[in-house]
């Protein structure tokens, strides 16, 4: 075991070995993966705390369950089974952790008994729901916590007013919307460090509002309203906030947790996590529990083999679908549901318990989804029988399961189910078979949820082949576009579930031919949508005015992987993740497509806008502001103003910094070449002019011997010395001769 080395024992070392502590950065200092050295974070400290204090009171796992049956010792056995078979229910019971007292003198039970868990969580669950369980007529199960016995026995027995502490009001976590400039936030992931920033697209650039290095593990995630931050550690979860600081405010303990999810009324948080089996044989476990966000409180816990999760829904870690737990529309958080085998389990929050104590029932259910504003389920079962019995598309009112609307589908390759923001329109796109059965075409149902007898209205493209690339309704709005056709350009349509005659029925508005797009992005406001080209078209964006029919600007980011509108609809962020190593960072983008700012970052991992809460503002009072919105808008346009004015001296500024710089650097230059005068003077043998013009050409003659060959004249041998020499003085004579 790692040995914990004291403060006092570093102080000691350093000065032997004459090393100054106040000079080094101790935030510098990384250790290996996997490795603390003994040295425990603040996280580690609270969760051995907290364990600490579990082990101290003794009996924190462990209850009391009350009038049970009095039984003979040759019913034991069978009483133990019916009370084990209860509470496992609930969690793990330790072994040898199940003990029924009894009398000594009658050996027979004595009406209670006590059950230890592995867990105080547990222990807490298990007497919040069996407490009043009617096990028959004469005997209701009364469940207390062991601990609370000890705290009731050292209750004084005279009475003694409590102790009134003072009230100290707490943060506002809303502070955020109070920013005089109306920005938003947005969090970002980038190496080890994570970043919450103000988006100042005033001045062109983010303002920092809170750093931390090693924040989280592995990801982070705003609550639906934006109120919390949530970030995900090996010891479980926790969420933070503030004004200006972000604090921690809760944490919630849930070993190797994988997934977090948040209720849309930001009430109760979901984690998730599954453990591999000792038996490769044998399934993955799972454990999921629901706390209560602002009191870490677990509300319930799910466990099973990954195979009780995986049915229906879209991949998630493991193959399980994810969220496990879908949750009904609207802020109330009263009900929450899974899918199951065969059945769709529904729970009310205010027990925690199914509806009417029982799933509704569906044969072969394969996908459901929750209206966004009512608690009405939309459910798909595929075909039957071999096609004998047809596909459905079912709604059903909670908590009453009342099936409001039934459609039949015949030919069914696949389903899948769009919900419009506001809950009035659910659209059902429909793979099905041709005659043939060797191929498919698309068509959509269309439900008009909010009218009388729920009318539905069949949709196809005029060419019925084409492949639906994606699907979006406008949030907020009665339009949506589809994608269809064959890459690498497919069309581009918009559609309206209203007319100029209000007929109730739907009707094309255009059509934009060839375009290079794979992704519909909405502004949350509705009337203005991007048309992105993302992977195979490497981030082409078109930003396009459904209302006039126009496009306002084309643009490009290389690489973009990841495309998200601000909560108000005024900027866009897209940004290029650490699925591709190089382009990483992230760009902001007016709504009209003008590219305001770029910020590049090595390893980047994660850009999100922070959530805003809905407006309190009525409808009308909205078409109101819009109405005047010259009135309001002059002391924007004065600001405004000023901050371009702003940017204009700072741009001169700029100018003129990087202006004196070049005449520091030409001065200094200069200085330099003054210097160096005397030795430029010294290499071009004491000319002193610097000046190419005035320099004089002279030529320098080069004696170069062509060949050497000996002659005999007049019987004499010229040696090859003197054969040169003699050639020298002719090679004279010659030039002098000529001129030369």
């Amino acid at each position: 075991m790692t040995r914990v080395i004291s403060m006092t024992e570093i102080e000691a070392t350093a000065e032997r070995l004459g090393i100054d502590l106040s000079e080094v950065d101790l935030n510098s200092i990384h250790l290996p993966a996997g490795e603390d050295f003994g040295i425990k974070s603040d996280d580690d400290q609270d969760l051995l705390q907290s364990d600490n204090a579990d082990f101290e009171s003794g009996f924190g796992n462990a209850i009391v369950v009350d009038n049970l049956p009095v039984v003979a010792p040759e019913k034991f056995e069978k009483l133990e089974g019916v009370i084990r078979k209860i509470f496992s229910q609930i969690g793990v019971i330790k072994e040898d952790g199940l003990w029924m007292p009894v009398n000594p003198e009658t050996q027979k039970s004595l009406g209670f008994c006590f059950v230890e868990y592995n867990t105080p969580q547990e222990a807490e669950l298990a007497k919040e729901k069996i407490n009043g369980y009617k096990l028959d007529k004469s005997h209701i199960f009364a469940v207390n916590m062991f601990d609370d016995f000890d705290k009731y026995m050292k209750v004084a027995d005279q009475w003694t007013p409590a102790e009134i502490k003072p009230y100290t009001p707490g943060e506002n976590l809303q502070q955020w919307l109070t920013d005089e400039k109306a920005r938003d936030q947005f969090v970002i992931r980038a190496g080890s460090d994570t970043e919450v920033l103000w988006n100042d697209a005033r001045h062109l650039k983010p303002e920092l509002v809170y750093r931390r290095t090693y924040w989280t593990e592995s990801f982070v995630q705003w609550s639906p309203l934006g109120t919390y931050l949530a970030t995900v550690h090996r010891q479980g979860a926790a969420v933070w906030g503030g004004a200006s600081t972000f604090n921690r405010l809760m944490r919630y303990a849930h070993a190797q947790v994988k997934l977090i999810d948040f209720s849309p009324g930001e009430k109760y948080l979901v984690t998730y996590s599954s453990h591999e089996p000792s038996n490769p044989r044998d399934t993955h476990r799972v454990l999921l529990n629901i706390f209560d966000v602002r009191t870490g409180k677990v509300m319930r816990d799910f466990k099973g083999n990954a195979d009780e999760f995986v049915i229906g829904g879209s991949g998630g870690v493991s193959g399980v679908s994810w969220p496990v737990f879908r949750w009904s529309g609207g802020r109330d958080d009263k009900y929450f549901a899974r899918i199951g085998k065969n059945v769709i389990s529904v729970y009310e929050t205010e027990t925690f318990t199914l509806i009417d104590k029982k799933s509704i029932k569906v044969e072969n259910v394969l996908d459901f989804s929750w209206s966004p504003t009512d608690p009405i389920l939309a459910l798909f079962v595929p075909e039957l029988g071999g096609g004998n019995q047809p596909a459905r598309v079912s709604l059903i009112q909670i908590p009453g399961k009342e099936e409001l609307r039934q459609k039949n589908l015949f030919s069914v390759s696949d389903c899948k189910m769009y919900w419009q923001s506001n809950g009035d329109y659910l659209a059902v796109k429909v793979d099905r078979y041709t005659k043939t059965k060797k191929s498919t075409y698309t068509g959509f149902e269309l439900f008009r949820i909010k009218e009388r007898d729920i009318p539905i209205e069949v949709l196809e493209l005029e060419n019925k082949n084409d492949k639906i690339v994606a699907f979006a309704w406008e949030p907020k709005g009665h339009r949506f576009a589809v994608i269809h056709g064959d890459s690498p350009r497919p069309d581009v349509s918009f559609y309206s579930m209203k007319t100029a005659h209000n007929t109730g029925r739907v009707q094309k508005l255009t059509t934009l031919k060839g375009k290079q797009a794979n992704a519909l992005y909405w502004s949350p406001g509705g009337r203005f949508v991007i048309l992105a080209g993302l992977k195979g078209f490497n981030g082409q964006l078109e930003f396009y005015n459904v209302d006039e029919l126009e496009t306002m600007a084309t643009g490009e980011h290389f690489m973009a992987t990841d495309i998200e509108w601000d909560p108000t609809g005024r900027y866009v962020a897209t940004a290029v993740t650490s699925v591709h190593e190089m382009e990483n960072g992230f760009h902001i983008w007016s709504f009209n497509g003008k590219l305001l700012y770029r910020i590049p970052r090595d390893h980047f991992f994660q850009f999100l806008w922070r959530p805003r809460p809905p407006s309190f503002l009525s409808s009308e009072k909205e078409e109101e502001i819009a109405k005047n919105l010259k009135k309001y808008s002059k002391k924007y346009e004065a600001e405004d103003q000023d901050v371009s004015l702003l940017l204009s001296e700072q741009d001169r500024e700029k100018r003129k910094m990087l202006q004196d710089e070049w005449d520091r650097w030409v001065k200094e230059w200069k200085r330099l070449h003054e210097e160096e005068k005397g030795e430029r003077e010294k290499l071009r043998d004491g000319e002193a002019s610097d000046e190419e013009e005035e320099y004089e050409a002279k030529e320098v003659e080069v004696e170069e011997i062509l060949d050497v060959s000996q002659e005999v004249v007049s019987g004499y041998q010229i040696s090859p010395t003197v054969s040169t020499f003699l050639f020298a003085i002719e090679e004279n004579r010659l030039r002098q001769t000529e001129g030369f």
